[in-house]
Order: C-alpha cells, then structure tokens, then sequence
C-alpha cells in the first residue's frame, strides 16, 4: 500500500507559515491561511486559480460560517469575513489582558461550536496560552490556560472525545468532551512523539477514527491510532516545516498538507524549494470526514 503513496505541490504559493487547511466540497476549494503572511488563501482544485484576503494581523485559521461567509482568529479576534467584498468584522476578542499573544489553530465542533487557542508571538514565554470555545451565542469559555503553543484539534467520530495539542509539550492528548455543553475532562497522553519527528502541530481525523498529525520541523505526517497509541504509518514530505492538514478532494481521499518557509537558513531553501507550498497527498487507502460550520 505505501508505495501507492503520492506527494505532489499543488499550491504553489509560498506561504510564510502555511497553516488551517480547510476543504470546502461545494467549490472544491482548499482554504488556507499564511499566519504571518497576513493572508486568507482559497484555491480551487478545478481551475487552480488563488483568491486571497488581507488581513491586516497575524490570521491563524479561517473556517465557513453557516449564516455564509467566515469566521477567522485575526490577531486576539475572531472575526466574521464577507469574502466577496473582502470586508472583516470583529466578533469576539479573547486574551485581551496578554497583548503579547495571538491566536493559533482553531476548528468548528461536530454542533457548530468554534474551539481557538492561543500562544505568546514570540514563544519567548511559556504557558501563556488559554484554549477557548466560542458558541452560536458568541458566548466565549475559557477551558484550559497555561498553554505553550495551543495546536492540532479534532474530535473522534462518536464526538466523546476531543484531540488536542499542545505542541511544546511533544503530545497529543485525549479528552473525555460532552457534545451538548462542549465541557471537557480527563486529560491523558494518546501519543508522545518520538526522536526526529519534530514538534507536533495541526492534525485531522479520518474515517477510521485514526489521527493525522503533521510534525513541524519533521518534514512528515504521522498516521496515529489513539486508541493504542500505536504510529501506524509516516508520509514523508519533501519540506521540514509542515504545519498542519486535512482530507479534502471529490470523495475526500486526497490528504492536504500546509507547510512554512519562516526561519529557513538559505541552505535550508536551496535544498527545500518547495518550503511553504501546500502539497496533496493521495494514495492513502482512507477518507477524511467533512468538515464543520461555525453556528455564530
């Protein structure tokens, strides 16, 4: 089966930190952010072509609202985006007492609630990061604090438990979480990476309730069971600095993977042009899972 495996740059924009995929099956369309570049990515996978939205600050996701359009974690803001007339409006603000901090990765739940963290923007303090649910209400919670670099979540397919990653803690950590008020409890360790796979970032789950994490500084996805906690496989890309990736295409086979070209040596970029491209992954042998609306 792995040699079936193909990896191929299909996004040629050369993102600064690449970050937030996010298939949208009725145009076929990839959205993704650049964090630093200050930009919303879309590209089409019919006719290649790329729309993009300024944002002004660091913008760290974005992901389809019901009532349409977006809703994106722009600097401490989540903001609602008019993509057609590129027009933001702030929601909600989170952190507003750490002004050093920022946004990070943030997902719609299985009923429409957005969960967002937060991280310090220059890492050079640690624990300075909450994780926050936003409802339909905008209601924002507070659910964990002292968080490194708030990353990777999803949720399992019978929606009892959440995955989640703090990345400087090298793990991804289960939660028990109630679907109804969005309360979550139980914390354990499903995985803890191991020497020369990097920092752990975005992930996706699958069909098959398996995790996909993409391992900044690695250059690979790792595949992992979180029930035995067992890597069952590693895709190797041909960039180190892979950020994060979901399942998208016409019947969600195709694996997408971001990726950063921030911080690369000119050695580094000589030997990785392709830094910072979005790549496609296919050949898997499994299917991702649709992905949620903001309810708000």
């Amino acid at each position: 089966m792995m040699s079936s495996v193909k990896v191929e740059s299909v996004v040629a924009v050369s993102t600064l930190i690449g970050e937030g995929p996010v298939w949208e099956e009725s145009e076929q369309t990839l959205l993704f952010v650049d964090i630093v570049g200050q930009k919303i990515h879309r590209w089409s996978s019919m006719t290649n072509q790329i729309q993009s939205v300024e944002t002004g600050d660091t913008v760290s996701f974005a992901v389809p609202r019901r009532s349409g359009g977006y809703v994106a974690g722009v600097g401490r803001s989540i903001v609602a985006v008019d993509w057609s007339t590129r027009m933001m409006t702030s929601l909600v603000d989170v952190d507003e007492d750490k002004p050093n901090n920022r946004l990070n990765d943030g997902k719609v739940d299985p009923i429409g609630r957005l969960l967002a963290g937060t991280m310090e923007k220059t890492e050079a303090q640690h624990k300075q990061g909450s994780l926050y649910s936003v409802n339909s209400d905008l209601a924002v919670t507070k659910h964990l604090s002292q968080v490194d670099i708030s990353n990777g979540l999803d949720w399992s397919l019978d929606e009892k438990t959440f995955f989640y990653i703090d990345t400087l803690a090298l793990t991804v950590d289960a939660f028990d979480y109630d679907i109804t008020t969005g309360n979550m409890g139980n914390r354990r360790v499903v995985y803890r990476m191991e020497e020369g796979e990097g920092l752990p970032d975005g992930m996706t789950l699958d069909g098959d309730g398996r995790l996909w994490v993409a391992c900044y500084n690695g250059g690979r996805v790792i595949n992992i069971d979180p029930t035995t906690g067992v890597r069952l496989q590693t895709i190797s890309l041909p960039v180190t600095k892979t950020t994060s990736c979901c399942f998208g295409g016409p019947d969600y086979s195709d694996l997408y993977v971001t990726s950063c070209c921030l911080d690369l040596s000119q050695s580094e970029r000589s030997q990785q042009p392709l830094a910072g491209n979005t790549f496609r992954v296919r050949g898997l042998g499994v299917k991702g899972r649709p992905s949620h609306s903001f309810s708000g």
